[in-house]
């Protein structure tokens, strides 16, 4: 890094803070991340419940709105959506008749799998375009981010 990236980035550090700096570029990251999506794909709340049932299996909308910290009625309007344009499907509880699951179809598993797979050769693309010193500077910074993380 040169000397004035570097000095800039420490005076920042002084002027917001650490926690500041953290907060801010790991949302601008995950912001970044999420708007990696293939062409024509559902929005930001919808495609989140699909990629959560494509890697997790059938959920029920309790599950689902639990997990995403979001009332049922909020949830329910994303698992329409869903349902609607033939990415997923209600099917019945096994274990409680009077429970629905959803579950991923086909066709939403390959926008699932798009998804990831666009977002991850994004991130990718740009890690790898980082100098050597660079890309070692990040995986020491992720080892302590996820030691603050697991505490």
């Amino acid at each position: 890094m040169d000397g004035d990236a570097s000095r800039t980035e420490t005076e920042g550090v002084e002027e917001h803070g650490l926690g500041t700096q953290v907060r801010s570029t790991v949302s601008r990251l995950y912001r970044r991340f999420r708007s990696e999506r293939p062409e024509g794909s559902l929005g930001d709340a919808a495609l989140d419940v699909l990629l959560r049932l494509h890697k997790s299996g059938p959920q029920t909308l309790t599950e689902l709105s639990e997990y995403g910290h979001v009332a049922p009625a909020s949830m329910s309007q994303s698992v329409n959506r869903l349902t609607s344009a033939g990415y997923a499907v209600r099917t019945p509880d096994p274990d409680d008749g009077r429970k629905v699951r959803f579950r991923v179809t086909a066709e939403g598993a390959e926008v699932a799998h798009a998804t990831r797979t666009q977002r991850h050769a994004w991130l990718d693309a740009h890690l790898r375009g980082l100098s050597d010193e660079d890309q070692q500077a990040i995986a020491h910074a992720c080892a302590l981010l996820s030691r603050i993380a697991d505490s």
